[in-house]
């Protein structure tokens, strides 16, 4: 299915093995109270409680005494311990242990002969209590109030040695939290105390709040407090000593006044109060490592012919509200809507109906997010239990007992990419596949299998230019911050067409006011993430266009023989070479396309050119970052669109199982070649309009397949419409490997005529016919006179010197052999030295004869 999910804890298989060994080995030793006395009939009394930062899981269970038994599972060990024993029949509220094990943190009220929570009985207590366990020992309890407590210990990044302090938050159905300071010592040994247990120094840390939500890994708490009826989301950051800041306010467009009292993932809810749950409102707050904030959040369901959601995208400024037709509905499957955070995606979906992985990188096109509805198989797969999403992709199955990591499954996306027939799902798919980060070698194969044979297939956007943009982004991305404002993500810039079967509105929010100056880590990310959302319109996404103008003027200045500066021509090429020395470092294994083996000078001066204005692009725009490790990410991102298209090529070569002798002029094309030659001239139609470099040597090859497949005439309209590029290595080619048939005379002139002059007059020589050589005498006549003026001359010629008494041609010669005479420097240049005025009454006679059929 879409979402895989990894088991990192199971109650049945990890902790009710370990409870029968404790009961069977405290009935062998013929006492008690070493374990719960039944453990058969009582599994559902057998729950996860909490889940430390550590990974660490506390449980509970009741023995046939009513006995509240408390265990932990270590993660990183993966063997069980008991904590402590309540040998009273309650039931627990909250738990949390603090990380040296030697603190238990309980809240706990009076059971209820049906076992349910009876905190609202008139007269009923919640108690509070903090048992020192290492060994067991004293009981102090902390609240003994009406209201249920959740009990939460902190977690601080120090890992080397106990820390003297604990910080334990309470926090009060009363709508308070609540921080204890508490000391402890050691004593006889090992045996540790709370120190001055008689009065705990604590601290108010939140009030008046509606909603709370912890966040056990980064040891963050959200929580909404209501102002003259706004909704202000505040978050607070603790750190490893007692200290804690407010981080930021953000105003919450959403309605809470009537909903109550809601906290998550302050522990596990029980089962029991899950479909109590599902009938309030549902509000997450989602962050990941690049920064972003995301608050998502899906109002009380009263009816369930539709449903609406929004999420708000702190990070970009701006809120996304969704609304899901959802037609006649199942009562079994109405479980509430889940949303699950995956990193760069953040998952919606209600079992049997829909299914919604937005892109909280990438929000703003809604193409870059899938979105499945109706009988599809993706939707029909998904889980049907309700989850609680616990931090990152932990989440728990409170049913089953199971914690587990959701991930994006890779396999089935791509196989779902293969089958699906939508332009938007296809789109949505290929960003969502790349991001995924595995195996990227053998994942942009399967894609560009899948390429070549869907070629035609979208029509919204180009497969290939989509392709080679995303993936050439995911492979720089994880390398630094900011990049997703900096390098292009898509190739698209608009979406207009309607997702079938959800509509969106998109609203700007106000940006949360951060109560801080200095930032590290998250925030840092985060306040930057916010900076551009305030201050960066239009976009800085890098384009080519700067890079298309300077090209152009180079071409232009080598055109007319002109160059404004050498050194930086040659520092342009010079970038180039460090573009290929970078690629053929990273190439494992020999290509069997003609690539790269040819100087392609156009080519080089567009790769060089982009590396200088994308590193300057980078250099303006990342703080911070070594200018070594910017020029690096430049190689590897160039070398990286260049690696793409090979791969594409390679593919389509392997394929069809072409060989070098492709590359000769004197065959007939086949069928192979004809699919191959598509295969390029989809590239170049991909790249050209982004003015992306090509690797050396493909318009070379592209060339010798186009005169291989197509008719003459097909071939002249490729070239004059610029799809194919003469260059010289490929006509050299033709004009040796051709004779001089009719036929190929015909393709040959068409194509001399079709070439640039300085190229022109090279090939010229290798063409051993009249044509040539009429080419190269007016070539030769026209550098000759371009700069003549008329002398006065004698009106009596030196017959004696020329052979034919044809008088305009012997005065034409006469007038070449004194321009030759007085400026030799004007035809001694490369490759022609032998032509002169004798080369050029020559070519003159013959070509005059063959027009007169003589």
């Amino acid at each position: 299915m879409a979402l895989c999910l990894v088991a990192d804890f199971d109650l049945r298989k990890d902790v009710l093995p370990w409870l029968r060994a404790q009961r069977a080995a405290s009935e062998a030793a013929g006492a008690r109270g070493g374990g719960p006395d039944v453990l058969e009939n009582s599994y559902d009394s057998l729950r996860v409680l909490n889940v430390e930062r550590n990974g660490n899981i506390v449980y509970t269970c009741k023995d046939n005494k009513g006995n509240v038994f408390f265990g932990l599972y270590d993660y990183q060990t993966k063997q069980n311990e008991h904590l402590y024993t309540f040998e009273k029949d309650l039931q627990v509220i909250s738990c949390s242990v603090n990380r040296e094990r030697t603190l238990l943190a309980a809240s706990l009220v009076q059971a209820a002969k049906d076992g349910r929570r009876n905190e609202l009985q008139p007269g009923s207590k919640c108690l509070t209590l903090l048992v020192e366990i290492h060994p067991v020992n004293n009981v102090k309890v902390l609240k003994a109030v009406d209201s249920c407590i959740w009990v939460q210990f902190l977690y601080p990044h120090v890992e080397s040695h106990p820390l003297p302090e604990n910080h334990l938050l309470l926090i009060s159905e009363e709508k308070y939290i609540e921080q204890f300071h508490v000391q402890v010592i050691q004593e006889d040994g090992n045996k540790v105390v709370i120190k001055n247990s008689g009065q705990l120094p604590r601290e108010k840390v939140a009030e008046d709040f509606v909603w709370a939500q912890w966040d056990m890994s980064e040891q963050r708490l959200y929580y909404i407090d209501l102002k003259k009826s706004r909704s202000i989301l505040k978050c607070i950051q603790f750190y490893s000593n007692e200290h804690f800041n407010v981080m930021f306010e953000a105003p919450l467009d959403i309605s809470l006044s009537d909903s109550g009292f809601k906290l998550v993932n302050f522990g596990c809810d029980d089962l029991r109060d899950q479909e109590k749950l599902s009938k309030h409102l549902t509000l997450y707050v989602f962050t990941n490592r690049t920064g972003s904030l995301c608050v998502c959040y899906c109002p009380n369901v009263d009816s369930w012919e539709q449903i609406t959601y929004s999420v708000f995208y702190f990070h970009k400024g701006h809120s996304k509200t969704f609304t899901v037709a959802l037609g006649s509905v199942d009562s079994r499957v109405t479980k509430g809507i889940t949303f699950l955070n995956l990193d760069y995606y953040v998952a919606v979906y209600l079992p049997g109906h829909f299914f919604h992985l937005l892109n909280i990188q990438h929000p703003d096109l809604i193409c870059h997010s899938l979105f499945l509805t109706g009988n599809n198989e993706v939707i029909d797969m998904l889980p049907h239990r309700p989850f609680q999403s616990l931090s990152g992709p932990l989440v728990l199955d409170g049913g089953s007992g199971k914690l587990y990591r959701v991930l994006l499954n890779q396999s089935y996306l791509l196989e779902f990419l293969r089958d699906t027939r939508l332009d938007c799902e296809r789109m949505a798919l290929l960003h969502c596949v790349l991001s995924c980060g595995r195996d990227p070698r053998r994942l942009e194969a399967k894609i560009i299998q899948w390429i070549s044979e869907n070629i035609s297939a979208c029509h919204s956007f180009d497969l290939i230019q989509e392709f080679i943009i995303a993936s050439s982004y995911w492979s720089i991305y994880p390398e630094t911050s900011n990049m997703d404002k900096l390098l292009p993500y898509s190739s698209l810039l608009t979406w207009n067409t309607e997702i079938p079967g959800i509509t969106l509105v998109t609203e700007e929010i106000p940006l949360p006011l951060m109560k801080v100056h200095s930032f590290k880590g998250y925030w840092e990310k985060l306040n930057s993430n916010l900076e551009y959302a305030k201050y960066s319109k239009p976009h800085l996404h890098y384009n080519n266009g700067v890079v298309r103008r300077e090209w152009h003027s180079l071409i232009s200045e080598e055109k007319t023989g002109k160059r404004s500066s050498l050194v930086y021509v040659r520092n342009i090429l010079d970038n180039a070479i460090k573009v290929i020395s970078n690629l053929q470092a990273k190439t494992l294994e020999p290509r069997l396309t003609p690539l790269f083996q040819e100087e392609d000078n156009h080519q080089r001066l567009l790769m060089g050119l982009m590396v200088s204005e994308l590193k300057d692009h980078l250099l303006r725009h990342l703080q911070g970052v070594e200018k070594k490790k910017i020029e690096q990410m430049v190689l590897d991102y160039i070398s990286k669109l260049l690696d793409l298209i090979c791969q594409i090529l390679e593919a389509s070569w392997r394929k069809h199982n072409l060989h070098p002798w492709v590359l000769h002029f004197n065959r007939r094309a086949s069928a192979a070649e004809f699919a191959v030659f598509h295969i390029m001239t989809r590239i170049l139609e991909a790249t050209r309009s982004l003015f992306l470099p090509l690797p050396p040597g493909f318009h070379t090859l592209h060339t010798i397949l186009g005169v291989h497949c197509l008719p003459l005439h097909n071939l002249l309209h490729y070239i004059d419409n610029g799809v194919l590029l003469l260059t010289e290595t490929a006509v050299t080619r033709l004009m040796k490997d051709l004779d001089n048939t009719e036929k190929n005379e015909k393709l040959k002139f068409s194509i001399i005529v079709r070439l640039p002059p300085h190229i022109g007059q090279k090939i010229c020589r290798l063409w051993d016919h009249p044509m040539s050589s009429n080419i190269i005498s007016r070539n030769h006549v026209k550098r000759l006179l371009q700069d003549y003026s008329k002398q006065p001359r004698s009106s009596v010629m030196d017959k004696s010197s020329f052979s034919l008494e044809f008088l305009p041609l012997n005065y034409f010669i006469e007038i070449l052999t004194d321009v030759e005479s007085s400026n030799p420097a004007l035809y001694a240049f490369e490759g022609h030295d032998n032509v002169d005025a004798k080369f050029v009454e020559e070519a003159a006679l013959k070509h005059t004869t063959m027009l007169l059929g003589l």
